[in-house]
């Protein structure tokens, strides 16, 4: 079985200057969704069909499809046509690029349906509250399919029907190269739809089938976005009902926003506002939030971060992070240490039990176990054109108000006075003071 995504549309709708299907439902474009449902069922092989800023959707897929460009966008069965000539396998199925909420194992089961019959053609459907805008399926006193009528062109009678087509076949592709060009523009939108091809192929007399399923917002398409929030909005509702079933508490999980490939441990609990993105690990035993972004990084056992971004960093088990702190990318904390309000770390590690408790930023640095870092310690990492390094051993106390311009290294079990800009070097367990020496001047402000 090969797979065809339609994906060429502009989606007027969405007044976007970018194709429908590369907008984003929780973190991830709908026609990589759809491909990865694809792939998931077992479809080897997989013809893209592209249109509207095509480089965009070839760009998102990657070299995963084979790409087919409809220059002109003149309906589904033109698009299909289009994807032929790439299609070398006995069936085909052809899914919309804009379904982003389809399970492999429902594609599973229309090509199982599909194959065993032996149907020309398999349609899935789905009954819908609210089918507006759907093609409604038609049929006969017997309950076999007759056509499938778009919104457009649906009398008021056919448009009480609640099951509707979601754009998903099967077909037989000697079968389908046959008819397509035979296809019709004769409707309100003047295009060529692939649904035309069922009455056709009921005139022949070969067999169609359908296969039905129950839960309609895996077939939603998106057309504006209202449709796309309210996708994305199920997304993440789905994720955080799994999470809670394994054991992780979310406080309001209708304020959380939790990515599909994020992994929580047990006994973790998640506060309103927080957002676990891209392929986060968090541990067990851990409190998250509120207003709280982590992306794409790991996060130890038994570890509280509040009121903070975390970005591509690695943070150790018992750490306290925040509130309103800041990890940025390639930052490592080991365990047991305290990353206070209103700091800044950025690649750099931080050893075991040190503790930068406020309003410092440090940058490019290494910081060893048992480090104090006072309020408004600065690593001066960057002289304008180069980064350099800052190297704190073991044990050392940096007073407040300090400015570490590099590359420097402070030794192990130093102190640094009270605002000092340093320079140069610290020998272990030396005292360095780096600043003006205090003058009074009496009788002042007489």
């Amino acid at each position: 079985m090969e797979g065809i995504i339609l994906a060429a549309g502009k989606g007027t709708r969405m007044k976007s200057d970018l194709p429908k299907v590369v907008h984003e439902v929780a973190e991830k474009p709908m026609v990589l969704r759809v491909y990865e449902a694809l792939v998931g069922a077992g479809v080897k092989r997989v013809v893209a069909v592209v249109g509207y800023r095509k480089e965009k959707v070839e760009e998102i897929l990657g070299g995963r499809a084979v790409i087919a460009v409809q220059e002109e966008q003149l309906g589904t069965g033109h698009a299909a046509l289009v994807a032929m000539p790439y299609i070398e396998d006995d069936n085909v199925i052809i899914v919309a690029g804009d379904t982003p909420l389809l399970k492999a194992s429902t594609l599973q089961a229309l090509i199982k349906k599909h194959l065993e019959t032996g149907a020309y053609a398999t349609v899935l459907t789905c009954f819908l509250s609210h089918p507006y805008g759907y093609g409604r399926i038609v049929r006969d006193g017997y309950g076999k399919i007759l056509k499938i009528v778009e919104e457009k062109d649906a009398t008021i009678e056919e448009k009480q029907i609640a099951e509707v087509n979601t754009g998903i076949y099967c077909f037989k592709t000697k079968i389908l190269k046959e008819i397509l060009p035979l296809l019709k523009a004769e409707n309100a939108q003047k295009e060529y739809y692939l649904t035309d091809v069922i009455p056709l192929l009921l005139e022949r007399g070969k067999v169609v089938e359908t296969i039905t399923i129950q839960d309609e917002t895996e077939v939603q398409g998106v057309n504006d976005r209202v449709q796309l929030a309210r996708l994305t909005k199920e997304v993440y509702r789905r994720k955080a009902e799994a999470l809670m079933q394994e054991g992780v508490t979310i406080i309001d999980p209708d304020t959380v926003y939790i990515g599909e490939e994020v992994a929580v441990g047990r006994d973790t609990v998640i506060y309103p506002n927080t957002y676990l993105e891209g392929k986060t690990v968090i541990g067990n035993g851990c409190r998250l939030g509120p207003n709280t972004r982590i992306t794409d990084s790991v996060i130890g056992n038994n570890t509280e971060i509040t009121f903070s971004v975390i970005i591509q960093a690695r943070v150790g088990d018992e750490v306290n992070v925040g509130p309103f702190a800041y990890l940025r990318p390639g930052t490592e904390i080991a365990n047991g240490v305290k990353i206070g309000d209103f700091v800044e770390i950025k690649k750099s590690f931080i050893g075991e039990g040190s503790k930068v408790p406020h309003l410092s930023y440090i940058g490019d640095a290494v910081v060893g176990k048992g480090v104090n870092i006072g309020a408004g310690t600065i690593t001066c990492n960057y002289d304008g054109k180069n980064k350099w390094e800052t190297v704190i051993e073991d044990g050392a106390f940096i007073g407040s108000n300090t400015n570490l311009v590099a590359p420097i290294k402070i030794g192990k079990n130093a102190v640094v006075g009270a605002g000092s800009t340093l320079t140069e070097d610290v020998p272990e367990k030396a005292l360095a003071i780096a600043r003006s020496r205090q003058v009074n001047k009496e009788d002042y402000v007489k």
